[in-house]
């Protein structure tokens, strides 16, 4: 318990020490953003809270755990992710570059780890669900879903970052409460790396006038580092939950993203346009300040992971925690697509 404990504090303290390192290089060199269209800040932002939050993963890993064949291969997959987003931040790369390395990363990762999603639980009380084969396409999309999710949610200070430590806290509680202890401490030292990072996203005391930016490189790293987890706990010989509480536990993101593409095809748009009807932008033209928002997004978040990691608990049949998600899901969408009337009519009565 000490030496867990000595590795997290570890873990932030080079986490903040990296981006008081970074952060003058970082605007040296122009890795900033600059206000547009679509970005309404004030300034230009250094780029640099997924970087140094990879830095400080890559030095506290390498230091204090074992480097078995899927760490190495989590941390190699990792860090070729980050360069993609680090490359992108700075040089605003095509979507078509973008999947074809995320795409070459999930195999990588597929092949490093020697794990791929194969088994989707018993979802239809038919007996479980075997991908064979086809579990890696069914991989491929999954990984490329997963950090695009966290991308494009990445709206609003703090978003993506608390957003990423629901998800991970959550499946260090199940990986507690199953008994998988292996792991167990990984997702707490990428929380305590992302902790320094929302200090200075969001100005808290002490850390005003210092704003940073995730950029693409940390979005795109924590979508990864999601679902290289839940396949470990899913889809490993010593299973730590079923996959259909791993929707849970990734839910806002997930049905973002997919809300936001059914949206688009729907206009006859490229999934991969970007606009600002995310849920975030929603709650802010419906008057919504960014940290009220915020605040409600991550209750959301942690209803929906406390739900999934209840039914887990008393192993809730999985049709049924598959439906509730649907119902969920289309109930999310259904509000999306008609929040634009209630805007429109409290702003009537205003």
């Amino acid at each position: 318990m000490i030496s867990e404990t000595m590795t997290v504090f570890f873990a932030f303290l080079a986490s903040y020490i990296a981006i008081l390192m970074i952060k003058p290089l970082a605007i040296k060199v122009g890795l900033v953003d600059t206000p547009c269209s679509r970005k309404k800040h004030i300034g230009s932002i250094p780029l640099i809270g997924g970087l140094c939050i990879f830095v400080s993963v890559l030095v506290s890993v390498v230091m204090f755990f074992p480097l078995d064949k899927q760490i190495i291969s989590y941390l190699v997959c990792a860090g070729a992710i980050v360069l993609l987003g680090v490359i992108d931040d700075y040089r605003q790369l095509g979507v078509r570059i973008r999947l074809s390395i995320q795409t070459l990363v999930a195999l990588l990762m597929i092949w490093g780890s020697d794990i791929y999603i194969q088994n989707l639980g018993d979802l239809f009380l038919f007996g479980e669900i075997e991908l064979s084969w086809f579990g890696i396409p069914f991989t491929i999309i999954c990984v490329i879903a997963a950090i695009n999710a966290f991308n494009m949610i990445d709206g609003i200070d703090g978003l993506a970052g608390s957003l990423s430590i629901t998800t991970l806290i959550s499946v260090f509680l199940l990986m507690l409460i199953n008994g998988n202890f292996v792991f167990a401490a990984l997702p707490l030292i990428i929380v305590a790396t992302i902790m320094p990072y929302l200090a200075f996203n969001l100005g808290i005391k002490g850390h005003r006038n210092k704003k940073i930016f995730m950029g693409d490189a940390g979005s795109m790293f924590i979508g990864l580092s999601v679902i290289w987890f839940l396949m470990i706990c899913t889809q490993s010989q010593d299973k730590t939950f079923r996959p259909v509480t791993a929707l849970w536990i990734i839910a806002v993101p997930l049905m973002d993203m997919l809300a936001i593409i059914i949206r688009r095809i729907r206009k006859g748009q490229s999934p991969f346009s970007a606009d600002r009807d995310h849920l975030h932008h929603i709650f802010m033209r419906l008057g919504f300040s960014s940290r009220r928002a915020l605040r409600v997004i991550i209750t959301f978040s942690l209803i929906m992971s406390t739900i999934g990691i209840l039914g887990e608990l008393v192993q809730v049949p999985e049709p049924i925690m598959l439906l509730l998600f649907i119902l969920f899901f289309i109930g999310y969408s259904t509000c999306l697509q008609h929040c634009w009337k209630v805007a429109r009519y409290l702003r009537r009565k205003r």
